[in-house]
């Protein structure tokens, strides 16, 4: 662990690509609101608090979960100590890479209901996988050969473990997981408009009641929760970063009413639109704020 976090040291503070292929990680004190990719998340140090739809998931160090579908979610992540920042590295997930690997292991398929998100600790067989694949940001000539292999290692380790279920519903193709995604990923690319649950449930191949159960199940969150929140992290991101009112930027967003949009924005965020902004002017502020040091826009996507 004590190599893993000197090489992740050299982050910086929102995800850095390591130029290993979907490794990224992280050095930070604070942590944006965003929508996460379906990843494989290891926290080396420090902790993590991610707000997805109801629930609060607490992590920390050599802690790991998986985001298995496109999740918006709330996140703050707390320093060790002032002189130990919060540490972590990712993987993110290739259905692909997983099925290849499922297959040559002759695993089982997936039960029918996928697991809600879990917290599992890191085994050392897992954290030594990390640290080879991590020693190779040093190494780029070597990387393009070891790197698959060590990730089929990392994939492997976690099947093996509590959260290896969840890994065989995102490989699946006929999994119940795989057949959300697809209303899940029209409803991403479609978030300002309305929509009827109807047509996301003949989508996903699914009863309207089974695919309410199926969605919540994966997201913590209905259909139009999930809308909404992917509305409010949107929102929040133009007010940052766009000089325009509160009022266009929740019409914008798909919005009809701009007082709903507060109170939707503050029962979220904790303060109206313009009042949360105005946290952000100062640098003092903006230090006790997540996801705002580095002035990044595109880490409230």
């Amino acid at each position: 662990m004590d190599e893993l976090r000197a090489i992740v040291m050299r982050a910086g503070d929102k995800w850095t690509a390591t130029g290993i292929p979907r490794v990224s990680m992280v050095r930070a004190e604070a942590c944006a609101n965003q929508v996460y990719q379906p990843m494989l998340h290891l926290v080396l140090q420090g902790s993590k608090s991610l707000s997805i739809g109801e629930q609060v998931l607490e992590f920390e160090g050599a802690t790991y979960f998986i985001v298995p579908v496109d999740i918006p979610a709330i996140g703050q992540v707390a320093p060790k100590s002032p002189v130990e920042p919060y540490l972590a590295i990712s993987l993110t997930l290739d259905p692909a890479v997983i099925s290849a690997m499922l297959d040559e292991f002759k695993c089982n398929s997936p039960q029918k209901v996928a697991p809600g998100f879990l917290v599992s600790n890191a085994t050392p067989p897992l954290i030594d996988a990390w640290l080879r694949m991590m020693r190779l940001v040093d190494l780029p000539s070597e990387a393009a050969i070891l790197s698959p292999m060590i990730e089929k290692e990392i994939l492997f380790r976690v099947l093996q473990g509590p959260q290896g279920e969840m890994l065989r519903h995102i490989a699946h193709e006929g999994s119940r997981l795989s057949q959300v995604r697809r209303a899940i990923d029209w409803i991403r690319d479609h978030y300002t408009e309305q929509f009827r649950v109807e047509p996301l449930a003949k989508m996903a191949g699914m009863s309207v009641a089974a695919f309410y159960r199926h969605f919540k199940e994966l997201t913590a969150m209905t259909p139009i929760q999930y809308q909404k929140r992917l509305r409010l992290l949107k929102a929040r991101r133009l007010l940052l970063f766009e000089p325009r009112d509160a009022a266009a930027i929740a019409f914008s967003v798909g919005y009809e009413s701009a007082s709903q949009f507060s109170r939707e924005y503050a029962r979220m965020y904790g303060l109206p639109p313009v009042r949360d902004v105005a946290r952000f002017k100062t640098p003092k502020s903006m230090k006790l704020q997540p996801g705002v040091k580095s002035r990044n826009p595109e880490q409230f996507v």
